[in-house]
């Protein structure tokens, strides 16, 4: 899977808004080029929610592990939730993983960073992941619009 057909993906569920980073738009430098998607029916960025899933394209401060330097290298971060976390990783995400590469592509693994709070991350998904990517990110989806209707009744 490449970065736009990730993003295409997306954009093809309703209400989900992508926002993706640039040099005009006043966002910080180190994150351009990456994406951040969250449920907005209302086409406006949340500002009380994080994103559900993210696509970053580089290592950030304190986040270097997936080696995310490499060419053509790039990581979709997903807010799984406990239960898939679990069915994915056969741990609770508190649980630290035992001896997960973060470097590795085309896997899904518990998120080098953010593992403890239910995300995964999968490095350049290929083949093994795709599937699993998708369906990960659907999950992730529901969750946030969930959380929304919850929170707006």
């Amino acid at each position: 899977m490449t970065i736009d057909e990730i993003i295409d993906f997306m954009l093809d569920l309703d209400g989900v808004l992508a926002i993706r980073p640039g040099p005009d738009d006043g966002s910080p430098e180190i994150s351009w080029g990456d994406a951040f998607f969250s449920y907005s029916p209302d086409a406006v960025a949340p500002a009380t929610a994080q994103p559900f899933a993210t696509i970053v394209t580089k290592n950030y401060p304190g986040d270097e592990r997936s080696r995310l330097d490499r060419p053509d290298t790039f990581r979709v971060n997903i807010a799984a939730g406990k239960e898939a976390f679990i069915d994915r990783t056969g741990h609770a995400p508190r649980v630290p993983a035992a001896d997960d590469d973060p470097g590795l592509t085309d896997a899904v693994m518990a998120h080098p960073v953010y593992g403890s709070a239910g995300w995964l991350a999968v490095v350049n998904p290929g083949r093994r992941t795709d599937a699993a990517t998708c369906e990960l990110l659907l999950g992730a989806y529901h969750l946030a619009r969930s959380r929304h209707e919850r929170r707006t009744g």
